[in-house]
């Protein structure tokens, strides 16, 4: 299934009153559901009949990013300066200016409005542009270009 259907879906069901979604294509189905502060998620795996789901212990996380290490996160995390963290939505490499010998989309002290591009994530060969979603001015930019990111990795502080 195409990471772009998949973020589509995560963005339905973050504006919907949805409590959950499931999508099948073939052989292949996702399904997410919203979980309250404070509960335990579960883990669903859905697979043909004849592969069995993997058990996995269930542990209470309070991020993506600290359910895909383990319970751990980095320490960079904590170091953010006030303001409006624009981060990571998806896994790939992250450029912050459209080719090699152009200058960056945006630097610190740079003015930005709703919409702009603040840099790109190419993801399975896909450029994805990462766009501010808050007016202000650029306060920190957490990654250099051509560093590989996490999902939810703070990019961009906007304060």
């Amino acid at each position: 299934m195409d990471l772009r259907k998949i973020k589509k879906l995560i963005d339905l069901l973050e504006e919907s009153n949805l409590a959950e979604i499931e999508i099948k294509e073939g052989e292949e189905s996702v399904r997410l559901a919203r979980v309250p502060k404070g509960s335990i998620a579960h883990a669903v795996h859905h697979a043909p009949a004849h592969v069995p789901a993997p058990q996995a212990p269930v542990m209470p996380m309070q991020s993506p990013v600290q359910a895909a290490t383990g319970g751990s996160h980095r320490a960079e995390a904590n170091d953010l300066p006030d303001g409006h963290v624009v981060r990571a939505p998806m896994v790939g490499t992250f450029y912050a200016s459209p080719a090699p010998d152009k200058p960056a989309f945006v630097s610190v002290g740079q003015a930005v409005k709703v919409g702009d591009t603040l840099g790109i994530i190419e993801a399975m060969k896909m450029f994805n542009p990462i766009e501010a979603d808050a007016s202000g001015t650029v306060l920190a930019i957490r990654c250099e270009s051509g560093e590989p990111v996490e999902f939810d990795q703070p990019l961009f502080v906007i304060g």
